[in-house]
């Protein structure tokens, strides 16, 4: 794959302080209590892809993908059977080169027979894909109705947080509400059944720990997951990218925010997880001259202590659960989907 850098990244204000940073490596261990993480048999279900983040598990089984793209306006959605073979669904969607990344579909979330997606320019796209069968004609990207985000964030009087729209992540809540991890306005909304939006929490800025950089530094909400009474976000964090500043979230629906769990670098996806507890993507390490190849990682977090499920991974992007035995995790370096299960 050409671009090895971040769309997940990408956010307005982080890019800009990508100069250097240290080795960005959480240590994770077992409390004796717990019982030792399970053996993970890895495989490849799809490979081709441009950019692939965020993901989605349809009734039949078909792992629907967002696809960024290569900056050429040629984002898209995919889809893809349990044999590994892949569909274009929507195609020709937006992605534009943005400070050598590219800025194009991120996550899409099925709801009330639609399939929301969140692309370039802070939109939300609208798709009915209901009757969609694996080679079916795709739908043109400029076909699909949408809603512009972008001028409610610019206009809501934050605290703490700047007028920054980038909304990036999202997943169903109480009502059937949609709610949005904003990773440039670095907060949480709500787009209720009629398409009005509101804010719910802002995830305040952090001290920043070193000598190095601004003395507070962002926390940047990357994934949203609700268990039926609270949502959980993980987040990563701006220059100097401290090791193990990167926290999971609890946000109630009715705004309240605590630290869930701590101890987490580049966090930039949850899923429920398993018996041990959450389970969270960390891109990796980050390096002199960049994010180091294959030093993503997959971790539990269980309200104590990180316990890596596995290290090796190169960029992964987005996890979505298949069951409490099976996760399927997108990797932006290699362009593929994975398989993990136990």
């Amino acid at each position: 794959m050409k671009h090895l850098s971040l769309h997940v990244w990408q956010f307005r204000k982080t890019f800009l302080y990508l100069v250097t940073a240290g080795t960005l490596l959480v240590a994770g261990c077992l409390k004796p209590k717990d019982p030792p993480p399970p053996v993970l048999k890895i495989t490849t279900l799809a490979s081709g892809l441009a950019t692939p983040i965020g993901m989605a598990i349809d009734k039949k089984g078909l792992v629907w993908v967002a696809e960024s793209g290569t900056g050429k306006h040629d984002g898209k959605v995919s889809a893809i059977t349990p044999d590994g073979k892949k569909y274009d669904v929507i195609i020709n969607m937006e992605s534009v080169p943005f400070e050598g990344d590219v800025s194009g579909p991120t996550h899409l979330l099925f709801a009330d027979g639609i399939l929301y997606i969140l692309g370039e320019k802070d939109k939300l796209y609208k798709a009915d894909v209901v009757g969609f069968k694996p080679g079916d004609a795709p739908i043109e990207g400029s076909k699909l109705a949408f809603e512009d985000i972008a001028p409610f964030i610019l206009a809501y009087p934050f605290k703490n947080n700047t007028h920054d729209p980038h909304p990036y992540n999202l997943c169903l809540g109480p009502n059937g509400d949609i709610y949005i991890a904003d990773a440039g306005a670095n907060a949480v909304l709500r787009r209720d059944k009629t398409g009005k939006l509101s804010v719910i929490a802002e995830l305040p800025p952090i001290p920043n720990p070193t000598p190095l950089g601004p003395p507070m530094i962002d926390v940047v909400p990357t994934g949203i997951i609700y268990d039926g009474q609270n949502f959980f976000v993980s987040s990563l964090t701006g220059f100097p990218f401290p090791a193990g500043q990167s926290s999971v979230y609890k946000v109630s629906p009715t705004g309240n925010v605590s630290v869930y769990q701590t101890g987490f670098t580049m966090g930039v996806d949850i899923a429920q997880g398993g018996y041990l507890g959450r389970l969270v993507v960390e891109l990796g390490q980050f390096g002199a001259t960049g994010f180091v190849p294959k030093t993503g990682r997959l971790v539990w977090a269980n309200g104590s202590i990180p316990i890596k499920l596995t290290d090796g991974l190169n960029m992964p992007s987005g996890i979505t659960q298949a069951s409490e035995h099976e996760w399927y995790v997108s990797s932006l370096a290699d362009g593929t989907v994975l398989k993990v299960n136990y």
